[in-house]
């Protein structure tokens, strides 16, 4: 990935003549056609004339001058839940095809296109982004980058999304991050993704999993890449991460419930990270962090997405479960047995958890763990249901921790070229996004060393 091109190298390629909004929707096109590659299972829905239109468009308004950012005509994937205008959003499921198309953009959307981002097409995810994992048996599963031969899980929900940068279908992605569905998929495939802080970013016109932990954020190649959209969806000026110093960081590592049971190679590529951080002065303190331990007692019902999604679903359900996935159906049917007081014991105790959590973080700039536990699964090992419960829950857990204490976090790669994709994740409590950008931006080559 690392000689892949950034938003930066594009847009400037774009300003110099060296190619065209046109040639990159082109590109990206043929890219998602070819028969050899993931783009059938990536893709539910490919723009091809509006994005050849909208490509055309930005081109004339550059030749004007009269581009509306330098990143106008890049070619941008959307993630199946977020509402276009004129489409149909079925959250990667078949009970909602019979469903009105979109009056307008979901705001996110818009954003995008008002700084003259090119939508691609509605990628692929795991129906109704409940599942860490990215299996999709209605529209297929699109392999992770790593072993493709072999065939490894993408990582979900936002499990297109992911593919669509990694293999050059976009160059940028807008996913979801209710329990690491940004940051699990980028981890698997060896780029970038980022959870903001939840309040930052509008959250009208997408398809919920949980009110209380949805966040919308970007994908993409680099933590630069990650910056400039995440800057364009909350609606703030685009500022390149000024990288921070290694040297004096203070970072901790939870050695509470993140590092329990790593895959030998995430241990591996985690420590060796950790090791390139210390040799350039970072100051590492593993840390207990018991406030972790209650994240598994407050979701031992099913937590905030049983509930609410339950909420949402339930009538959708009534009629049209016979179409679901029998793995989210019965996710979501937990919430049917959580009480009103179950839920208002879930709020309190939430409030608790972040209120004691930035007491704990206070003295560091980030927490430091693996993304994910686990390495991708091979899909033929998912089949049966035990073992696709016991992946998803090894791949959601330690994203999950920081959807919990409404904080932010980023994933960046930190293995080596031929091995195992392994994401390193940074994160703080909310309201740390700047900061959280300006030591990944230090870190991401260093990690991978």
């Amino acid at each position: 990935m690392r000689n892949t091109p950034t938003l930066a190298t594009l847009a400037e390629d774009i300003a110099s003549g060296r190619t065209s909004a046109r040639k990159l929707v082109e590109e990206c096109l043929s890219r998602i056609a070819d028969p050899s590659g993931e783009g059938e299972r990536a893709f539910i829905h490919v723009d091809k004339e509006a994005a050849i239109e909208a490509a055309e468009a930005m081109d004339r308004l550059r030749k004007a001058n009269a581009a509306p950012s330098a990143y106008a005509g890049i070619p941008v994937s959307i993630k199946d839940l977020f509402d276009i205008s004129g489409q149909v959003t079925r959250a990667g499921s078949r009970a909602l095809e019979d469903s009105a198309p979109a009056d307008a953009d979901a705001p996110v959307v818009a954003r995008l296109r008002r700084a003259g981002f090119i939508v691609i097409g509605r990628t692929n995810m795991t129906e109704f982004a409940y599942s860490g994992i990215g299996i999709n048996p209605h529209y297929g599963t699109p392999k992770s980058t790593w072993r493709r031969e072999v065939g490894h899980v993408p990582g979900g929900s936002s499990s297109g999304a992911a593919v669509s940068v990694a293999d050059g279908m976009a160059h940028g992605a807008l996913g979801t991050d209710t329990g690491g569905s940004c940051r699990i998929p980028a981890a698997y495939n060896g780029i970038v993704g980022f959870k903001p802080t939840q309040r930052r970013v509008p959250r009208e016109g997408g398809v919920p999993l949980s009110f209380t932990l949805d966040s919308y954020g970007p994908l993409a190649r680099s933590v630069g890449c990650c910056a400039v959209l995440d800057a364009v969806l909350a609606d703030e000026p685009v500022q390149p991460p000024l990288a921070r110093p290694i040297r004096g960081m203070r970072l901790a590592v939870p050695t509470t419930v993140a590092l329990d049971e790593l895959d030998d190679e995430v241990a591996r590529s985690f420590d060796r990270a950790l090791e390139n951080l210390s040799r350039q002065g970072a100051s590492i303190e593993r840390i207990e962090v018991p406030e972790f331990l209650d994240v598994g007692v407050i979701n031992s019902k099913g937590g905030f997405a049983a509930a609410e999604s339950y909420a949402w679903h339930r009538y959708l359900i009534a009629s049209h479960g016979d179409v679901y996935d029998p793995r989210v159906s019965s996710r979501i049917l937990r919430g049917a047995d959580i009480s009103a007081a179950d839920y208002i014991d879930l709020v309190e105790a939430r409030k608790s958890l972040i209120a004691r959590i930035a007491v704990r973080l206070a003295p560091f700039e980030a927490l430091v763990m693996p993304t994910t536990a686990n390495t991708p699964p091979r899909i033929a090992d998912l089949a049966d249901d035990k073992a696709y419960a016991k992946a998803n829950v090894k791949s959601l857990r330690n994203c999950t921790l920081i959807n919990m204490i409404d904080g932010c976090a980023i994933s960046i790669p930190c293995h080596r070229e031929g091995e195992a994709p392994v994401g390193l994740m940074l994160a703080a409590t909310g309201g740390s996004d700047r900061r959280i950008f300006e030591l990944a931006a230090a870190m991401e080559d260093v990690v991978r060393v």
